[in-house]
């Protein structure tokens, strides 16, 4: 088969394109097929030797994969071969097979395409974990998605319309808050060319937000949290500007308002039966069209370089996605 490889830690354009052996099961896993895989800034990490988690060298970036299981190892249950999955790993699914454990995997339902399912789990995931699970966001509340044309912005766009909330978008050009406002934003404000604290004192009419959605970090962080409403909650979700924000912690004191984390991968291996039931949430959502990754490019195997550099540069609207065949 072939793979996308990380040989040594470095920028996108270290990577190449490979012949592998193919890959045999292990107990509790499957391999699959790949036939999409989605793009995320965690990938552009991994090979940089940046991220949480590392593996050893060489290794094929790509947490999130669509396909068919061709293999299934030992103790592997409610599984089959040729069943369409999603499924979720660290690393491993830029390539034309995956390995990936059985409790990662999630059916894909007939109205969604392999291309749709690469772009699902991870950001709708994220999104629906830290607006349920981690912010209790409520309808009626106010919601500000920081760099929300992103990936990860438009799921938590699409999914705090779908819990009741009024949402307020902020991204970096034009172009992109029409983007989100194509996906439900009820206000924008673009952080290029206005002063976010007075734009969402003006659209809160003083209050704040209730909860804002951060994958940004960076100086927005700050600028955004001194808005923030009473009792409010502040999620931090990445830090895609590349810099992690020191936020003077008087600052929640005053307002009663939390700084909470969301990270996927560890609510993953914790909660397996509250994952599940958002699984089937979102899937739900989907179906009944309240939700749907917004795919804004597709790139081959060869062109995976070209993918992180986009996201990497915040070029990307919505989601992009490799696809081997």
């Amino acid at each position: 088969m072939k793979a996308v490889l990380c040989t040594d830690w470095g920028l996108p354009e270290t990577l190449t394109v490979q012949a592998v052996a193919d890959l045999q099961p292990g107990d509790g896993e499957v391999v699959v097929e790949v036939h999409a895989a989605g793009v995320n800034f965690p990938d552009a990490l991994i090979i940089q030797r940046k991220y949480q988690f590392q593996p050893d060298l060489p290794f094929s970036p790509g947490g999130e994969v669509a396909g068919v299981i061709r293999a299934i190892g030992p103790n592997v249950r409610d599984w089959k071969i040729g069943d369409r999955v999603i499924g979720s790993s660290t690393w491993g699914g830029f390539a034309e097979q995956a390995m990936i454990k059985a409790e990662r995997l999630v059916p894909i339902p007939d109205e969604m395409d392999f291309t749709a399912a690469s772009a699902f789990v991870l950001a709708h995931g994220t999104s629906l974990h830290g607006l349920k699970d981690r912010a209790h966001l409520v309808a009626g509340e106010t919601l500000l998605v920081l760099g929300a044309a992103g990936g990860v912005g438009i799921a938590a766009i699409e999914i705090g319309k779908a819990m009741g909330a009024r949402v307020i978008a902020a991204a970096s050009s034009e172009d992109k808050l029409e983007f989100c406002r194509q996906h439900g934003a009820d206000a924008t404000i673009n952080y290029s060319t206005e002063d976010l604290r007075d734009r969402l004192k003006v659209l809160t009419d003083g209050v704040g937000p209730d909860v804002i959605y951060d994958p940004i970090g960076g100086s927005y962080s700050e600028t955004a949290f001194r808005t923030i409403a009473w009792g409010g909650r502040h999620l931090i979700v990445g830090f895609a500007s590349g810099e992690v924000p020191k936020l003077p912690l008087n600052l929640p004191l005053l307002k009663s308002a939390s700084v909470v984390g969301v990270f996927l991968g560890s609510f993953l291996r914790r909660g397996p039966s509250v994952v599940k039931e958002h699984m089937r949430h979102l899937m739900e959502m989907y179906t009944t069209g309240k939700i749907k990754p917004s795919i804004t490019k597709v790139y081959s195997l060869e062109e995976a370089h070209l993918a992180l550099r986009d996201v990497m540069e915040r070029r990307v609207m919505g989601k992009v996605v490799l696809v081997p065949r």
